[in-house]
């Protein structure tokens, strides 16, 4: 739990200082060298950590902390088991109209947590860019419609 909770931390730290320097930087400076390295060095251990060593501490701790593992049927419902509470939650696997059966697995839930991990990083990796792309934009203000002297708008001109 803490190194799924730290890896999740610095990553969020990190995400903090890049917005800091997204705000400060102007569109269209030039980059040197040195800041082109370091700027790559700090968005390659970025991503590591945010595709790498977090969903690989969340499985961790689901599998080895939480026991999570694929003998185990049902959602798990964490620490209600150890007071002897039965798991109600797709405990015997769910039935479509007396026909088959499905069954989920613990580490079926630790998987769908990991999936659901990748895409809050792949959204906040796309939103990302496009903030960075945009950044210094300001918005085009629509051009003002003439009013009539009733301050309805003209639809065409008047002559």
């Amino acid at each position: 739990m803490v190194a799924f909770l730290a890896s999740l931390l610095i990553t969020g730290a990190m995400v903090a200082v890049l917005v800091l320097v997204a705000r400060r930087r102007e569109p269209g400076r030039p980059l040197t060298w040195g800041e082109a390295f370091v700027a790559a060095t700090y968005v390659f251990t970025l991503l590591f950590l945010a595709y790498g060593v977090v969903p690989h501490h969340w499985l961790t701790y689901a599998g080895n902390e939480l026991a999570w593992r694929s003998d185990k049927y049902g959602i798990p419902i964490g620490p209600l088991q150890h007071l002897g509470l039965k798991n109600p939650m797709f405990g015997h696997g769910i039935t479509f109209f007396g026909r088959g059966r499905l069954t989920v697995t613990a580490a079926a839930v630790g998987d769908i947590i990991a999936t659901l991990i990748y895409a809050v990083f792949v959204t906040a990796n796309i939103l990302g860019w496009l903030a960075w792309q945009r950044r210094g934009q300001r918005r085009s203000e629509q051009p003002a419609i003439e009013t009539s002297a009733y301050g309805r708008p003209l639809l065409k001109k008047t002559t």
